[in-house]
């Protein structure tokens, strides 16, 4: 038996089928994963993200340990509630995690993945040194994530007069406090929408109000075909250790000013663009009948080889799509290998679909 969320008899009861994810059991869908895909591109729904870790930074050196800490700078959160994408790397520039950091009253809070918990933890108190800072885990706090065009317009109806003005108030990338609820305009699904912390108690009455409004329960199983459309990497697969955000299409969450800001696995990755960038994250499609998956091999002429990091089906576009790391210098043809027999691929950015919106 793996660890629980505080949702998990309502998804018994909403007959979800139930799977071990990163040592969670975790709702993979609740009847038809390609509708509660289609849900969240068309309407909304509401996923149970409470396995994600949720930690407070405090102490008077909280931002300068994290400009340390993360390859994106903190300094650039100019005001309380605003939130950057950031990766933590290790000394050779690998993905030892990517998350969100809030700029809060407090100090700072950081949402990681729930199935690096464990490294993250370690990772962070390891690099604690000297710096006055205090790290606190919230595992009493529960998480949702209610997502698509139609999230923040019926979410504003369900709750008090304070957080409907707040939701409404909410820019992207932007999360505050209203009492014991933080309600931040985030997500992980290519569409708009809200992530809630809120106290573990109340999540599952909040849950059931909002099932009892029409917004569909959604699974892991459409919330990885959304963040694969969206372009959106899956830690584990598309990044981990041993893979720099150079090779992973994450450049621009890389703040090299100022210059003397010395962030963990810098000097690796100024050393990864003086040799040259080997690898790049690219978009796949199948034009033909098949399904891409991960760890098939990409081949392309006169180049070399790659492999596909993500790959599935895509209800969006009607079409196999798959997340690619190929040599840098692929063009916009490829082939890739599916049960010994190779199949002719589309290179395109690995952007598929934002709010509704076929990219490709």
């Amino acid at each position: 038996m793996g660890q629980r969320t505080p949702l998990y008899d309502l998804h018994l009861a909403l007959g979800a089928k139930m799977v071990d994810f990163g040592g969670w059991d975790m709702p993979l869908h609740y009847g038809s994963q390609v509708e509660e895909h289609h849900q969240v591109r068309r309407d909304c729904g509401v996923f149970d993200v409470s396995h994600m870790t949720v930690i407070d930074i405090t102490g008077p050196q909280a931002k300068e340990w994290l400009q340390h800490l993360l390859a994106n700078d903190v300094d650039r959160l100019h005001g309380c509630g605003r939130a950057l994408y950031s990766a933590m790397l290790n000394d050779k520039g690998g993905v030892v995690d990517d998350m969100i950091v809030y700029r809060t009253e407090a100090g700072y809070r950081l949402v990681v993945n729930a199935a690096t918990r464990d490294q993250d933890i370690a990772w962070m108190q390891a690099q604690l040194g000297s710096y006055q800072v205090q790290l606190h885990e919230r595992p009493e706090l529960a998480m949702l994530a209610i997502q698509g065009p139609h999230a923040r317009q019926k979410i504003a109806e369900l709750v008090t007069q304070s957080r409907s003005t707040l939701i409404h108030q909410l820019k992207p990338f932007e999360g505050q406090a209203d009492g014991d609820w933080f309600i931040a305009r985030t997500g992980y699904t290519g569409e708009d929408g809200l992530e809630i912390v809120l106290p573990a108690d109340q999540a599952p009455g909040f849950f059931n109000d909002l099932v009892g409004a029409g917004i569909s329960p959604i699974g892991l199983g459409a919330r990885d075909t959304l963040r694969l459309e969206a372009g959106m990497n899956l830690y584990g697969q598309d990044i981990h250790q041993d893979v720099s955000p150079l090779a992973a299409n994450m450049a621009w969450s890389i703040a090299w000013e100022p210059a003397e800001r010395n962030f963990i696995g810098r000097a690796a990755l100024e050393a990864e663009l003086a040799a040259g960038v080997q690898f790049k994250l690219v978009g796949l499609v199948l034009e033909e009948r098949g399904v891409l998956r991960a760890h098939q091999v990409v081949r392309i002429a006169n180049v070399g080889e790659g492999e596909i990091t993500s790959g599935s089906f895509s209800p969006t576009l009607s079409k196999s799509i798959a997340l690619a790391r190929v040599p840098t210098a692929t063009a916009d043809r490829a082939e890739v290998e599916i049960r010994g027999k190779w199949y002719p691929v589309r290179v395109v950015k690995p952007t598929f679909v934002r709010h509704g919106k076929t990219l490709i």
